[in-house]
């Protein structure tokens, strides 16, 4: 769907035309989503992995991960952690797997991406999020890892888990990890006013979320292969229990509408 990526290896097919690669999964995961996905892409890859570990666990509740996290930015520090295992040199394509947290990769990876040497590798991210954060992610590590080549990336709400497995089929495909079919939406056509319907429809998917506030303003649709999907441009509102707090203008939202479902945002990218 992310338009937001069998050999036993250690190597792979990737791509017709090259010779095989050795692929690593490398993730770092508190909840277990990021875990699932990297299982996921390993399986299907028959890649190695490794868990990126801190050696001091945030292993609190929600509030106080936020707290800790919230603590360590504002005194420009990252966690500690166990060092990885893995000879990066022996890969050709690393999957580097996070959850977003404060709009990018949780805190220990980018330790890791400030110890580790990517340049020359091919990287391909992947993330677990609550609204988004794959573009912003992706524009960071980038910014820590220069050299590296970094090829699309792949990102699932944590309230979308059951579709990882289809969509990371499609993922592994479209980038030529997997062969088969898969398929190729069209480019989103240009925007235009929303509807009275369209509006329905975005309210109804984000309505239940506390973290969107938002009034959708242009849309555009296209077709998938069970239901259709819709990119809205939508205007933050204020909120009545922080009015100080400053809007970000404008957000855009992923909607699909699969027939006979409600309708879900997928993400957001701000």
């Amino acid at each position: 769907m992310l338009g937001l990526a069998a050999a036993t290896m250690t190597a792979m097919s990737c791509g017709s035309n090259e010779k095989a690669q050795k692929v690593l999964v490398l993730y770092y995961s508190q909840t277990s989503n990021t875990k699932t996905v990297a299982e996921e892409i390993a399986t299907r890859l028959g890649a190695d992995t490794e868990e990126i570990v801190a050696v001091a666990p945030y292993d609190g509740d929600f509030q106080a991960t936020i707290g800790r996290c919230m603590q360590e930015r504002e005194q420009g520090i990252t966690p500690e952690i166990q060092p990885v295992q893995a000879d990066l040199s022996q890969y050709d394509v690393i999957f580097l797997g996070y959850p977003i947290w404060f709009g990018t990769f949780a805190p220990p990876v980018a330790t890791f991406l400030n110890q580790a040497d990517l340049s020359g590798k091919k990287v391909v991210p992947f993330c677990t999020f609550g609204s988004g954060g794959l573009e912003s992610s992706i524009k960071d590590l980038a910014e820590k890892q220069p050299q590296a080549k970094l090829l699309p990336g792949y990102g699932v709400r944590a309230a979308r888990m059951a579709a990882v497995p289809q969509e990371v089929d499609q993922f592994l495909k479209a980038g030529d990890f997997l062969e088969g079919d898969y398929f190729q939406p069209e480019e989103f056509p240009e925007q235009h006013p929303v509807s009275e319907e369209e509006a329905a429809i975005f309210d109804a998917a984000v309505g239940d979320y506390p973290m969107i506030h938002a009034q959708a303003k242009a849309v555009a649709s296209r077709n998938l292969q069970n239901g259709i999907e819709y990119l809205f441009t939508a205007a933050d509102l204020p909120r009545e229990e922080n009015a100080k707090m400053p809007l970000a203008s404008e957000i855009k939202v992923y909607v699909t509408l699969v027939e006979g479902e409600a309708p879900v945002f997928t993400r957001v990218v701000r």
